[in-house]
């Protein structure tokens, strides 16, 4: 319904019934310096609302009266708590065919309150929604100030260095986590080392590091492990390597117990893990650094698919902190890193050797070096006319790595990829990314040497598209290559 009415502009209020909902209510537009009327038909509470200054008057909302006492008010507030009198007075300022006022509702349940929105109230209030929803975000509130007090006792009680472990090869989010862990553990007075597993790969990762001056050490490259007393996963909550203890874990993903922390914070009702350290950087009120601000933004971000993928408010209102503090040229700059020789060789083999079956394509990229390339190809291939799924695998390291992506939201491509392979390899993903490694010998059967190169590929190409097709529900008997 189109009311006309400007809400910033409004100084002009009206409430019908005024218990203890409709006096506060009244109170606080007063207070705001706006104009307000109040209509109840207790003459005693109206009385007793004139002695404290209020525009009180005498009448029963659901006569139609009280609708032509209100008539001139850019706002009616229907407050009662007899939910059939609001409806009677809904009906009767309706009934005038005066679209332009605003009207305000309050009901009792969900079914009255479809009620009241097809009398033609525009907004429908549920005072026990309202109370559950305050209650549950002074519990998220009260929940981390308690969270953010037992951290705090527990990094100020290291005695030496402090591990923040990310997930193996780590991703931005994961990164970012890390680094805003690193920047509380410096504003409690404690040395901390961002440590990872695996190798950055990924371009953007890369360049996300790069350009941040994000420093990462290599857990391999660490002579003294014995150096750290506190070891922290953040955006993931095991490690395959890893030999130390773990003190705290704190992740977006549920995970099997691996560990008995001291402390845990798992949030699966949010999008990024960097979104749950934007509460902590809030909560220990920091002034955050911008190198900080920009990588936690640009973790939500990535996790999210710029807000496109399973966004929550927690993930917006975080964005929204870090915004102003962030630096959107860096931004910039990691979302469009230079593509590197070896990616676009493994690019180009991916465009010459697509098979394409309807909208899903899969493609060989043959031996590759930097099995990343392998993640930026299929993504690039799904910007082909009439392509809404990838998957575009290599071979390296006598591991078939296979990277998967989707824009078909009939296909998750992470069960898709876990169906194919989950027997024989790991997976990992979701819906619209995914991947996999499948040890060669194994998928193959024959034994790895160099004069088998060219056998293994044949097999492999052979055997990982008609597994892959068939798991995608489709008929890869006939291929294209899309000329």
């Amino acid at each position: 319904m189109s009311t006309g009415v400007t809400i910033s502009s409004i100084s002009d209020y009206a409430i019908l019934g005024c218990g203890s909902v409709g006096y506060a209510v009244a109170e606080e537009l007063v207070e705001q310096g706006k104009d307000v009327v109040i209509i109840d038909r207790d003459e005693s509470r109206v009385e007793s609302l004139r002695d404290q200054d209020l525009d009180a008057r005498t009448a029963d909302i659901r006569e139609p009266e009280a609708a032509d006492l209100v008539a001139e008010r850019d706002v009616v507030l229907i407050l009662a708590s007899d939910v059939e009198a609001n409806k009677a007075a809904v009906e009767h300022i309706r009934s005038r065919n005066d679209e332009s006022q605003f009207l305000v509702a309050r009901a009792s349940d969900p079914v009255s309150g479809d009620e009241l929105s097809e009398l033609g109230a525009d907004i429908v209030i549920n005072p026990s929604s309202v109370i559950a929803e305050s209650a549950l975000r002074a519990l998220e509130s009260g929940e981390l100030e308690y969270n953010a007090e037992k951290l705090a006792r527990l990094l100020e009680s290291t005695d030496s260095r402090l591990a923040i472990l990310t997930q193996d090869s780590p991703d931005p989010d994961s990164i970012a986590s890390a680094a805003a862990m690193q920047a509380i553990a410096n504003h409690l007075g404690i040395e901390a080392d961002i440590v990872y597993l695996g190798d950055v790969g990924h371009q953007e990762n890369r360049a996300f590091v790069n350009l941040l001056g994000i420093d990462l050490v290599q857990w391999d490259e660490i002579d003294d492990p014995g150096q750290y007393d506190t070891v922290a996963l953040v955006d993931h909550a095991t490690s395959s390597q890893m030999s130390l203890g773990v003190d705290i874990i704190i992740d977006h993903h549920e995970a099997e117990d691996a560990y008995d922390p001291e402390f845990v914070d798992i949030r699966p009702n949010m999008s990024s893990t960097s979104t749950i350290m934007t509460k902590y950087i809030q909560e220990f009120d920091m002034n955050v650094s911008e190198e900080v601000a920009t990588a936690l933004l640009y973790g939500i971000r990535a996790e999210t698919l710029d807000f496109k993928r399973d966004t929550t408010p927690a993930d917006l209102t975080a964005a929204a902190y870090l915004y102003p503090f962030a630096n959107h040229d860096t931004l910039e700059q990691v979302e469009s890193p230079s593509m590197s020789p070896e990616t676009l060789d493994v690019l180009a083999e991916a465009i010459t050797n697509r098979d394409v079956q309807g909208s899903h394509l899969v493609s060989n990229a043959g031996f590759v070096r930097d099995r990343e390339a392998l993640t930026q190809a299929a993504g690039h291939l799904l910007d082909l006319e009439g392509v809404t799924t990838t998957a575009v695998f290599g071979i390296a390291d006598e591991t078939i790595f296979l990277a998967g992506r989707s824009k078909d939201i009939r296909i998750n491509i992470g069960k898709v990829l876990d169906d194919a392979y989950g027997e024989i390899g790991e997976t990992a993903g979701h819906s619209t990314q995914a991947s996999a490694e499948i040890p060669l010998g194994i998928f193959t059967g024959i034994e790895i040497s160099e004069g088998t190169r060219d056998t293994l590929l044949e097999l492999t190409e052979e055997a990982v598209k008609r597994t892959l097709f068939d798991a995608m529900g489709v008929d890869g008997s006939e291929g294209s290559n899309g000329n």
